[in-house]
């Protein structure tokens, strides 16, 4: 008898089973969402090296729900996906899922119309670890990640915008 030498898949204790998001955004079946991802959920983590900051901030305000999602983190549990998330307080971390180096930085604050909004965003500055595109770049896929990969949205608009902003300019 031979044993089969590929690593069992690990159940996502944060996926959310009606939409396939591994967000953490509840289990689907009624029972209380799962606990936010904290750091200590993730095998290695390095900080910002030289934090940047982003300007302008998306103007996108997020509902108190939406927050709830995002604020529960996303833990990538296979090779394809690109992001981990977690956050403190009311900061949401942003690190590379291969590498655990962190790319961003999101601090969020209430909006006067209600929901809330990022008040202040970093990325890494380092052309070490990330070499941006540009800082129009940089604001499209934060909030892209927020949109697609966190909530899960189709963010078809987002995504033609970040490929139109990866193209070089004539």
């Amino acid at each position: 008898m031979t044993t089969d030498p590929r690593p069992v898949p690990r159940p996502d204790p944060h996926a959310d089973t009606d939409s396939g998001s591994r967000s953490g955004s509840g289990s689907g079946s009624g029972d209380a969402p799962p606990a936010p991802l904290t750091r200590d959920a993730f095998r290695r983590l390095r900080p910002i090296i030289e934090p940047r900051p982003l300007s302008p901030l998306p103007g996108r305000v997020w509902t108190e729900a939406e927050w709830e999602r995002i604020r529960r983190g996303r833990h990538a549990w296979s090779m394809d996906e690109r992001w981990n998330a977690f956050a403190e307080g009311n900061t949401l971390f942003l690190h590379r899922s291969w590498t655990g180096r962190g790319i961003y930085e999101a601090t969020f604050g209430p909006a006067p119309e209600g929901g809330l909004r990022i008040v202040a965003a970093v990325v890494e500055g380092d052309r070490q670890h990330y070499k941006p595109l540009s800082d129009a770049y940089d604001l499209l896929m934060l909030e892209f990640v927020l949109s697609a990969i966190i909530l899960g949205e189709p963010a078809t608009e987002l995504r033609a915008r970040l490929r139109a902003s990866a193209r070089p300019q004539p």
